[in-house]
């Protein structure tokens, strides 16, 4: 009999498809050494019994309790790991009064590695504890700080995609808070891939470089070319934001006559690795764009509902081909845990289709088929996330890493409203999506390896 590193017992929920939720019911998840799922087996299936038999009771082998679950980790795709520090404050002023006021003095701070390491060991500590076994993330235009977040994420478990941020521009820029020129941000960056790519033969969950302009206001021509060169040359992963707010979006109209879409792809920024944030001013044209280049958006529901000054359709980029996954945007937006922001995604697309102008009649308030449905934010947490990065994660079937969280529905202080021995499973999982806090996240397992336990 082939012989497994681990073997785990238990119900699973994962997607099948964008609109649809598999439910893998008391399944074996045979692990191997590269903590990769080699087999799943159903109960039904005739090696079923074989298998228990040879595992029960063996220090490798895990079987979940009554009323806990797996959910495969969550990958999210954009987080501020220094704004973890200013989380939860100062979300009711303009975007750009908030970065100049609060964001750009906190991150400036963090040429202070004793300080970095502090906000950084407690941001990717956090963002475990609330299941994101992959987080995609920027860091500062300090080097070594930047790599300090990479080395802390491959010491906890994470799949940590890590990102030095450019910010050149002396005209967008403040003088205490930017690379010192074009030429040392782009040899800065240069190194700092290399560091990571090194860092990454001895990883075995992965840590990944990421080519990061913050944004078109923050960076010269010459270093959009720069990066856009580097991405090309080390076959890297690039993230920045795109057509995020009236103020951002117009920016970029007034210097280039054209959106930010056709601005970054210019400068070979938009690429089959590449994740762009919010989005929420995508037209068609720009929306064709992406999926003809396999650049992929990262929704932030909750921070869009503070500094977007909009409602992106989701629904219709996800038509169009668009890969979409989700996104915490720390510290724009203020939750760490995909699950506020999966509820939030559907509670925003809700009150995209349904208008919320009372003054107007209601066939005229809202944008027509809009609406995405708990099923479908979860896909976007998940395995929406995995093809966004080209990853094998967010799934639990075969050849797809061993990335998960065991939910547990019966901790006193937060217990499921589960009443019934046989409820349908399909209404366990969307109470586990609507109703879940940390405490029920019990342990979570990156690359099969457990990176968190709540005693």
């Amino acid at each position: 009999m082939k012989k497994y590193t681990k073997v785990f017992q238990g119900t699973a929920f994962s997607s099948k498809s964008p609109k649809e939720v598999q439910i893998l019911k008391e399944s074996l998840f045979c692990i191997n050494d590269n903590g990769m799922i080699e087999k799943v087996v159903a109960p039904e299936d005739a090696d079923y019994q074989i298998l228990l038999d040879a595992y029960q009771g063996l220090e490798n082998f895990h079987c979940l309790a009554e009323g806990q679950y797996f959910l495969p980790g969550f990958v999210d795709l954009h987080v501020h790991a220094p704004q973890w520090a200013q989380a939860g404050t100062a979300l009711d002023i303009p975007l750009y009064d908030w970065l100049n006021t609060y964001t750009f003095p906190l991150e400036s701070k963090f040429s202070d590695l004793d300080f970095a390491k502090d906000v950084y060991q407690d941001v990717v500590r956090t963002l475990l504890a609330n299941g994101t076994t992959t987080a995609l993330y920027f860091a500062t235009v300090h080097k070594e700080a930047s790599l300090l977040l990479a080395e802390i994420c491959a010491e906890k478990g994470q799949r940590g995609l890590v990102g030095k941020v450019v910010m050149d521009n002396p005209e967008q820029n403040p003088e205490y808070y930017r690379d010192v020129d074009t030429q040392t941000a782009l040899a800065d960056t240069e190194e700092f891939i290399l560091a990571v790519k090194e860092l990454a033969n001895s990883t075995k969950q992965g840590v990944y470089p990421v080519v990061t302009p913050r944004f078109i206001p923050s960076c010269t021509d010459d270093a959009l070319k720069g990066l856009g060169e580097l991405a090309a040359k080390y076959d890297t992963y690039v993230q920045s934001h795109c057509s995020e707010s009236d103020w951002e979006h117009g920016y970029v109209q007034d210097r280039f006559d054209k959106n930010d879409a056709f601005a970054l792809h210019d400068f070979g920024l938009l690429r089959d690795k590449s994740i762009m944030a919010h989005c929420n001013f995508l037209n068609h044209d720009d929306a064709d764009l992406f999926a003809e280049t396999g650049t992929a958006v990262c929704h932030c529901p909750i921070s869009n509902a503070y500094f977007a000054n909009s409602v992106i359709p989701i629904a219709h980029l996800h038509s169009k081909g668009v890969d979409i996954g989700l996104g915490s945007d720390i510290s724009g937006g203020f939750s760490p845990s995909l699950f506020d922001n999966a509820r939030q995604a559907v509670m925003s697309s809700r009150m995209l289709e349904d208008g919320v102008n009372t003054v107007l009649p209601a066939k005229e308030r809202g944008v027509p088929n809009s609406r995405i449905t708990i099923n479908e934010a979860f896909y976007f947490a998940t395995s929406g996330g995995g093809e966004s990065l080209n990853l094998p994660i967010g799934r639990l079937t075969e050849n797809y890493a061993w990335d998960v969280q065991i939910i547990d529905t019966t901790i006193d202080a937060a217990k499921l409203p589960i009443f019934y021995a046989n409820e349908d499973l399909h209404d366990v999982f969307q109470k586990i999506m609507y109703l879940v806090r940390p405490e029920n996240i019990r342990e979570v397992w990156v690359q099969g390896e457990k990176v968190h336990s709540r005693v």
